[in-house]
């Protein structure tokens, strides 16, 4: 499937509902590993209430969203099996607007920002102790 097939499929399904099948195919044991990884680390962008680029920048704040995402999207779709893609579809369409409970990625989210978090005031410290 190109790109373009694929960009007006996604222009037609939500985003939501895209993401909810990202979700279940998360949840799924038929997914193979690296298919996994990178579904955790688009579930983890989308997510996440901080952004790689702040929002308040003009274009750019909404630059990294719409690139980063549908990339992100494109390579899970690009690395699973057709069939259970379209599987996590159909048990996609009945999300209706409702967000599954995402009690993981809420841990995840917030664990890999706190260690962000802790990883540049341990370079701080270490820069301030080193001068």
């Amino acid at each position: 499937m190109n790109w373009r097939t694929w960009w007006s499929r996604l222009n037609k399904a939500s985003l939501w509902r895209t993401l909810a099948a990202v979700w279940y195919l998360v949840r799924d044991k038929r997914t193979p590993l690296a298919p996994k990884v990178v579904a955790w680390s688009v579930l983890a962008y989308a997510l996440s209430p901080i952004d790689l680029i702040p929002g308040f920048i003009p274009v750019l704040g909404l630059l990294d969203d719409l690139v980063i995402l549908p990339l992100g999207i494109w390579l899970v779709i690009q690395l699973v099996p057709a069939w259970l893609w379209q599987d996590k579809q159909r048990q996609a369409q009945g999300f209706e607007g409702r967000l599954p409970k995402l009690l993981a990625g809420l841990v995840l989210v917030i664990v890999l920002w706190l260690s962000l978090v802790a990883l540049m005031v341990w370079w701080l410290w270490s820069l301030v102790w080193a001068a």
